[in-house]
């Protein structure tokens, strides 16, 4: 599928809406979460698709956005990396605050969400379809929300995150606490009521926190 294509289908199954806890943002996403995943796997004929995460606005990354926006200092004129950045809506907060802005996933739909967000908030972000894991491009700052869903992916993750953190990046994590959050390793510096949507996170409202490296 070509990079049109999946504009084409990502403005056909969402709607363009603000983001409940960062208004400022408005986001392309997906009313029923279980309806548009069946749309990803019959209309476009591939079984193994990659759930579409881009078509959502999750717990860990509205925390994150709220808490860029509120502390645009930290930000400005920076070189931030958004990891896993889905949506984009983090790298769109990051935006917003000035900094120079890359956004990285695996999924092309994801990239392609990235770009069609950027444009809708008028903002200017590099979207990298690429995984950067173990990678040190000498980002001054580097945010991850919503990536300790998995095991195997969180305990990767953190190691690299901790590894930039301890280099002298400014690391940060958005989470509600999901399972293989690596809560020993991290402390909260901000909690936030984040509403949220109920068929994927079980609750209207859910604590979501912006998290450090100890």
């Amino acid at each position: 599928m070509s990079p049109a294509e999946r504009r084409a289908f990502i403005l056909a199954h969402t709607r363009l809406v603000p983001v409940p806890h960062a208004p400022e943002i408005v986001l392309h996403v997906a009313d029923e979460a279980t309806e548009l995943w069946q749309k990803t796997e019959d209309e476009l004929g591939e079984m193994g698709l990659t759930p579409p995460f881009w078509a959502f606005a999750w717990a860990g990354g509205q925390a994150l956005a709220r808490y860029v926006l509120d502390n645009k200092a930290l930000f400005t004129g920076r070189r931030v990396l958004d990891f896993a950045s889905g949506s984009g809506l983090v790298a769109i907060a990051l935006a917003m605050a000035g900094a120079i802005v890359e956004a990285s996933d695996i999924d092309a739909f994801a990239v392609a969400a990235i770009d069609v967000n950027a444009e809708a908030n008028g903002v200017t972000i590099e979207a990298r379809g690429e995984d950067l894991v173990d990678r040190d491009e000498g980002w001054d700052a580097v945010v991850a929300g919503d990536v300790s869903y998995q095991r195997d992916m969180a305990d990767r993750v953190n190691d690299w995150l901790a590894a930039l953190h301890e280099r002298g990046a400014l690391v940060l994590v958005g989470d509600p606490g999901r399972s293989y959050l690596a809560r020993d390793r991290l402390v909260s510096i901000a909690d936030y009521e984040v509403p949220v949507t109920r068929s994927l996170e079980d609750a209207d409202i859910k604590k979501s926190s912006v998290w450090r490296f100890l």
